[in-house]
């Protein structure tokens, strides 16, 4: 049976409007060569994409933070293991390596099975996919959405509390979610939320907007907070970081006490100290101070 040339016609039409919308083909992923990869939600699925690279950080260049690397190592090793551990909420000011942290587990610990996949806000509706997708798998996976905050109503908030609560599914054993973000409760919190508060028996029980904005971070059962820097633990990590630079370029910049001002006015100008701040100045002083020996 023949169609007619101009429905023909309409048809091609049709099917190029439609083909954008069409998730790409799934190709199936060999997490034994994969250690990442990223979740991306489309119109009507969603595919999960190997990342061919990641940064190349390493625990030991994340420096000041010592406590919250331990913290969430000790987590991290206990999962590899086969025992119990807790979901990571990751929180505190920005630059202080809370998402490089997660990066530099994945390099620490690839070769025990470790394995990420990352997952934006916006995607985490799709949870039960992704954990449906990995279960049974003879690896560990971290599902990691990095600077994270809600709006109480979003739908991606429900469906995050409930994974973490497993009261629609239960993660499987082989899956944890860790998260940054730079609010502690993940949502926005306001005065008006404390005028519920109340007295009973001398203490101090939360409204229901309070608890309800709480309620989320509660479910994740280890915390990790992150802080801004004093001033000496900010020279003394821009004076690491030099040394390090230093090592792997082959130049020699001492760290003299012109170094040492040159780094608190550094963080002065950019109204913040953190490991960030540290380390961008200390590309900016080995960089100068080594062009200049080049021209001198």
């Amino acid at each position: 049976m023949s169609l007619d040339p101009e429905l023909i016609e309409r048809l091609k039409r049709v099917l190029a409007a439609v083909e954008p919308l069409l998730p790409r083909p799934a190709v199936p992923i060999d997490w034994a060569a994969c250690h990442a990869a990223n979740w991306h939600r489309s119109t009507f699925a969603g595919t999960m994409e190997p990342v061919p690279g990641v940064e190349g950080i390493h625990l030991d260049d994340l420096l000041g933070i010592e406590p919250q690397k331990k913290a969430l190592e000790d987590n991290t090793r206990q999962f590899l293991a086969g025992l119990p551990a807790n979901n990571a909420l990751l929180w505190g000011v920005r630059g202080t390596g809370k998402s490089s942290l997660v990066r530099a587990l994945l390099h620490a610990y690839a070769d025990r099975g470790l394995r990420i996949i990352q997952v934006d806000k916006d995607d985490l509706v799709s949870l039960p996919a992704i954990v449906d997708a990995v279960k049974g798998q003879p690896y560990r996976f971290v599902l990691f959405s990095d600077d994270l905050s809600f709006e109480s109503g979003d739908a991606s908030y429900k469906v995050l509390k409930s994974a973490l609560d497993g009261s629609v599914y239960a993660l499987p054993e082989n899956v944890l979610i860790y998260v940054t973000s730079n609010r502690r409760h993940l949502v926005p919190e306001y005065e008006s939320d404390n005028r519920g508060a109340m007295m009973v028996e001398g203490e101090i029980h939360h409204g229901e907007a309070v608890e309800e904005k709480i309620s989320l971070s509660g479910r994740f059962g280890l915390w990790v907070g992150f802080h801004t820097f004093s001033q000496d633990l900010y020279v003394d990590v821009a004076r690491r970081w030099v040394g390090k630079l230093c090592e792997r370029t082959g130049v020699k910049v001492p760290w003299t006490r012109e170094a040492e001002t040159a780094a608190v006015l550094w963080s002065q100008r950019k109204g913040d100290r953190s490991g960030r701040i540290a380390y961008q100045f200390a590309c900016d002083w080995v960089g100068r101070s080594a062009m200049e020996q080049r021209t001198a």
